[in-house]
């Protein structure tokens, strides 16, 4: 048996782009309350940590890039879906549809200023568990 070394030991950041650096850093770090790490130079784009991985801003046309919100979600790890929508709605943040209960985790759904999708996440289940499995709520 030949063994390799993995060629990907990580993830070091999501991008997420946005038309307004200004204005998203204003969202993630005030509105969502995460930690401002970095600027890249003097190029609009910035940092968050989330604490697992970081959240890169990137002013698509800055970089060349043609602005496309991203329409599946950013799942952001909470210790409790209905308090964190909660206080988010107070900040005015707007969401689409009621909490989700996926059998093993709950979810609630919402866009930042550019439109990119971001979910609050929390797994109730074990990791190993399917929806089956998973204990009732």
């Amino acid at each position: 048996m030949i063994t390799r070394t993995p060629l990907v030991t990580g993830t070091d950041f999501i991008t997420v782009a946005t038309k307004d650096i200004d204005a998203a850093m204003e969202f993630y770090g005030n509105v969502l309350g995460l930690p401002f790490s970095k600027r890249w130079g003097q190029m609009p784009a910035a940092e968050f940590e989330t604490g697992t991985v970081t959240i890169a801003l990137m002013q698509s046309d800055a970089f060349g890039i043609e602005f496309r919100p991203n329409n599946h979600p950013i799942a952001l790890r909470v210790d409790d879906v209905e308090a964190a929508r909660a206080e988010l709605e107070s900040r005015g943040v707007r969401f689409k549809g009621d909490i989700l209960d996926s059998g093993v985790c709950h979810q609630a759904f919402f866009e930042d200023p550019d439109g990119n999708v971001i979910g609050l996440h929390h797994r109730y289940a074990p990791r190993d568990a399917s929806p089956d499995s998973a204990p009732p709520t």
